[in-house]
């Protein structure tokens, strides 16, 4: 594991779970194989009896020890929960009552470690900083998810701090979980900051996962690994018990390797909070994505395709024409929007506002933890890492810095950007879009490939499509549009505030045109592919 912490938390489970390296299987279950099934898939063979909810949580820890610990090394799993076969146990038995609690009953699902759960496992943000962190209560959306019978398998790695702590950070990297790695190939990175809720959803080791996002944080690592994954619209899912960085940009949303686990995933999880005000409309507003899940939606539908998020990377550009195309025998009518003026203007605000939440929001978060947490303010954490070597080994802290010297949520320079900007990305961007051009939705590129983990220079971004959908707090899905030299790449669908139905039909429709998903291989490097190969080493003339 790398350090106490995690050896004190998550080591006992796994000697409980697996002896000297033999796979751990309930006594009397048969051995499952849980490599890319569908929530749909483990919910009928749980229903015929084919398995069991406490052989599921046997098979994803047994797929765990295999690939996240050992074999690959992927490091996407942060921590386990010691009390998933308990729970499955339990589950197994209302079941053969006759009592299921809804889709996920008995499902295994992974949570980001940002995300508070009542199970006797920190939630860490993965920092050492929050390594006392128990604080034995559930974010209402870890809640939901139990109340519809939802395990919760353990918690996910990510980028420390959801990647707020410096400007020249590596994603996927935490001082409690190490380095996430991509599993199409592992020299690559699983971009951030929900990076670890990405690679395990891509590999198997969750039947699904939840990550959080403040601006990319779920569709970024969603489309280089592979996956779907939403940005639901700000105020749809409570942010309780989540450690915050914004919050007029926060969010949790599902992760899952097809739109329908997705949906059903997002219907549990959204509601109203008391505790969230930006929930109030949540009750109202929501409904049963599933219902949405229409193969023919693309029909009639005018879809704007953003060209000003293109041109950044010739195969991913070639990838999004190929998916434009497949809209259009699909019998979309498609319309191109060449321009968005200010949009460089909108990023470059968009940190000041960020950080001045950053610092109220988690002096608050920090307040309510328990008193075995000594890091109480931001000040406090900071302290905390520059006298610790494990913390600043690989890059500083220059954010948590500037948060810090903020000056609170009534400055009125901070008021004044933060209505700007959200104004210019909804109400004057992404509204006026769709109404000019009668558009249901917006597309455009997720993102370029994975690239290579760099941890002298940092992350190397190409292109993203994530900032006005994040600034203005409206929803964002990416789903898998390709491969480019053995990575993947997604499309996103973006659309107005509380237009997820409309979204998620849409893109569900694109995905059962374009199969566009492939398991991971696992290769060390695009290296590996026999063309690539072929083209580094020719033979000799």
């Amino acid at each position: 594991m790398g350090n106490r912490f995690l050896s004190a938390v998550a080591s006992t489970f796994f000697i409980a779970a697996i002896v000297n390296g033999t796979e751990f299987t309930p006594a009397y279950a048969k051995p499952y194989d849980v490599e890319e099934k569908s929530i749909a898939t483990l919910q009928a063979d749980l229903a015929s009896g084919a398995t069991t909810s406490e052989a599921l949580v046997a098979a994803y820890l047994n797929r765990i020890e295999r690939i996240d610990r050992a074999g690959p090394t992927l490091r996407s799993v942060l921590a386990l929960n010691p009390r998933a076969l308990d729970d499955a146990r339990a589950l197994d038995v209302e079941r053969r009552a006759g009592k299921t609690r809804g889709p996920l009953h008995g499902i295994p699902i992974l949570v980001k470690d940002n995300i508070e759960t009542a199970d006797p496992v920190a939630t860490t943000a993965g920092s050492l900083a929050l390594a006392a962190n128990l604080t034995g209560r559930d974010a209402p959306l870890i809640a939901r998810l139990r109340a519809g019978g939802a395990i919760i398998l353990g918690k996910t790695n990510l980028s420390e701090w959801a990647n707020i702590r410096s400007s020249r950070s590596t994603s996927g990297w935490s001082a409690v979980g190490g380095l996430t790695r991509n599993p199409y190939a592992l020299d690559r990175n699983a971009c951030g900051s929900s990076s670890g809720s990405g690679a395990a959803a891509a590999a198997s080791l969750a039947a699904a996962t939840i990550g959080t996002e403040t601006d990319g944080s779920i569709t970024c690592p969603a489309s280089i690994n592979g996956i779907v994954g939403i940005k639901p619209t700000i105020g749809l899912v409570s942010r309780t018990h989540v450690v915050p960085i914004s919050r007029s940009q926060d969010t949790a949303g599902p992760m899952a390797r097809n739109v329908a686990d997705m949906a059903l995933l997002l219907t549990l999880m959204a509601g109203s909070d008391s505790s969230d005000p930006a929930t109030k409309d949540a009750d109202t507003r929501k409904t049963d994505y599933a219902t949405a899940l229409d193969p023919n939606a693309l029909n009639g539908k005018r879809i704007g395709v953003l060209k000003f998020l293109t041109g950044y990377h010739n195969a991913t550009d070639a990838a999004f024409t190929r998916a434009i195309d497949e809209m259009k025998t699909a019998g979309a009518d498609i319309v191109e929007i060449e321009k968005f003026p200010g949009l460089d203007k909108i990023g470059a605000d968009e940190l000041p506002v960020l950080l001045t939440e950053l610092k109220a929001g988690l002096n608050d978060y920090l307040a309510s933890t328990p008193q075995a947490v000594a890091t109480r303010t931001l000040e406090d954490v900071i302290a905390f890492n520059n006298r610790s070597p494990s913390e600043t080994a690989l890059f500083g802290q220059d954010l948590f810095e500037q948060a810090q010297l903020t000056k609170g949520l009534s400055d009125p320079a901070y008021l004044k950007i933060a209505a700007r900007i959200k104004r210019q990305a909804g109400r004057e961007g992404i509204d006026r879009l769709l109404k000019q051009h009668k558009l249901d939705a917006l597309v455009a590129p997720t993102g370029g490939p994975a690239w290579t983990t760099d941890i002298v220079t940092g992350d190397h971004f190409l292109g993203a499509a994530s900032t006005l959908p994040a600034v203005a707090g409206y929803p964002h899905i990416t789903v898998p549009m390709g491969q480019t030299s053995g990575l993947p790449v997604g499309i996103s669908f973006i659309g107005a505030a509380w237009s997820e139905a409309k979204l998620i039909s849409l893109a569900y429709a694109y995905e059962q045109r374009s199969h566009a998903r492939k398991p991971p291989q696992y290769l060390r490097g695009i290296e590996d592919l026999e063309t690539v190969r072929a083209a580094l080493n020719p033979s000799p003339h």
